[in-house]
């Protein structure tokens, strides 16, 4: 059996390749190797040294220009001025831990709360994404009695020991912990006419059914809504309710991984699981919040999170300190005084069908699939389903010469990854669509 390839193997530079380097790389190659050691990857045959960035632009070493269609966490765009004078300002008066009282935490708090559901009504700050979704086990582990999870078969959810044990894709070949339990995620590619939702919801009880024949008790279910890792499939509005439903009639809770798909970044709503009419009990956010600044949260229920209070104790020395709150308020005034949003949906939707177009034409192109400023096309061997990685590698490579940078995800590799910066325009999209045309020409 093949064994599918790590989040970090993916589009990796490899040094014994032979690929001829400038000196100036080859020398920040090896001091990098020599500091970071052998477990530090980079990206594309040819690595790339940026110096600088600025909206949807990364800008190298020689002055070459990259147009960023990678990048989710620079959120409303590299170096905003807007964060950047938020984050510099604050960090001029105060920067402590969330113990004493200061006004900024709470109205961004407020403010952030108040783009959810009103039944989550609680935030607890973290400073990563990998932070909140350890926090957000651990409360469901300890409310549930339980400690069965189930996860998509190639998702990625962090670095912490106990969310690398419930995300298949990272970087880790230890054995799966035995209580964390797989399912297929929603292929809109190769699940033919089926009901998509009904079959996610029907492998969601078939897994709880396994967990209680081995006698493992059933914690939560947690996905990210847009299933990135897994090849990015976000499926129809609304397809994720009985997936919610099948969780909640066992008695597990429902965690939403926001990192991807939250912050505007669907178009269709502020949250990924906003698309579904999905109330989640607890939502899991990471560093797009901050637009790179290192800030997380979990969003929960209130009565969850009293419950979980009056047994333990949580304290995060700079989840939620002032500069914190600063980067986020200063995120949430871009995505709402720029119209960043409503631009995801514009700008996503006619990306989308431009990369369409170009598939029409393109016997390597399986399909090609999007809501918003996240999309995925699926690269297969010609007249097949069957995936073909080596043909996006070739792609992500050739863009890169092309000064368009995007990603690889999947089970097989073999999805190519969009996900640029809020801010991305018509006029990028159309860089994006040329320089994708003319790598899929290529043999």
């Amino acid at each position: 059996m093949v064994r599918s390839p790590k989040i970090l193997e993916l589009n990796a530079f490899d040094a014994a390749s032979g690929v001829r380097l400038e000196p100036d790389t080859e020398n920040l190659i090896g001091r990098r190797q020599r500091t970071f050691g052998p477990s530090s990857m980079l990206f594309y045959k040819r690595p790339l040294h940026i110096v600088r960035a600025e909206g949807v632009w990364l800008i190298a070493a020689d002055g070459t220009r990259y147009l960023d269609a990678y990048n989710n966490v620079p959120s409303v765009g590299h170096c905003h001025p807007k964060v950047v004078a938020a984050v510099a300002q604050q960090m001029g008066l105060l920067n402590t831990h969330s113990r004493y009282l200061n006004d900024g935490i709470y109205f961004y708090a407020e403010r952030l709360l108040g783009t959810m559901p009103a039944e989550l009504s609680n935030v607890v700050f973290t400073c990563t994404g990998s932070e909140s979704v350890d926090l957000a086990l651990r409360i469901a582990r300890t409310l549930t009695g339980g400690d069965g999870v189930i996860v998509t078969q190639n998702a990625y959810h962090g670095n912490t020991s106990a969310v690398t044990e419930i995300s298949p894709s990272s970087a880790s070949t230890a054995p799966r912990n035995p209580d964390v339990f797989l399912v297929r995620a929603p292929d809109t590619f190769r699940g033919g006419t089926e009901d998509i939702g009904a079959a996610f919801a029907a492998s969601v009880r078939s897994a709880i059914a396994s967990m209680q024949a081995r006698g493992v008790k059933f914690a939560a279910f947690i996905a990210d809504s847009i299933f990135s890792s897994d090849g990015v499939f976000p499926g129809d509005p609304g397809f994720l309710a009985a997936t919610a439903e099948a969780v909640r009639d066992a008695g597990g809770l429902y965690i939403a991984d926001e990192v991807q798909p939250g912050f505007a970044r669907t178009g269709e709503a502020m949250w990924g699981f906003a698309r579904h009419g999905v109330v989640p009990d607890i939502v899991a956010l990471g560093k797009p919040m901050g637009n790179g600044y290192p800030m997380g949260g979990v969003v929960i229920r209130p009565d969850l999170l009293a419950e979980f209070g009056s047994q333990n104790g949580y304290f995060n020395t700079f989840g939620g300190t002032p500069v914190a709150a600063a980067a986020g308020m200063a995120v949430l005034d871009a995505i709402a005084s720029e119209g960043l949003q409503e631009n995801a949906k514009t700008t996503g939707a006619y990306l989308l069908d431009g990369l369409k177009a170009v598939a029409a034409g393109a016997p390597v192109v399986g399909d090609v699939r999007g809501c918003g400023l996240y999309l995925g096309v699926e690269l297969v061997r010609a007249g097949s389903e069957e995936p073909d990685p080596g043909a996006a590698e070739r792609v992500v490579n050739a863009m890169r010469e092309q000064r368009v940078l995007i990603g690889t995800a999947g089970l097989h590799g073999n999805i190519l990854k969009i996900r640029p910066p809020l801010p991305f325009a018509r006029e990028h999209a159309d860089m994006l669509i040329d320089a994708f045309a003319g790598a899929v020409a290529q043999p």
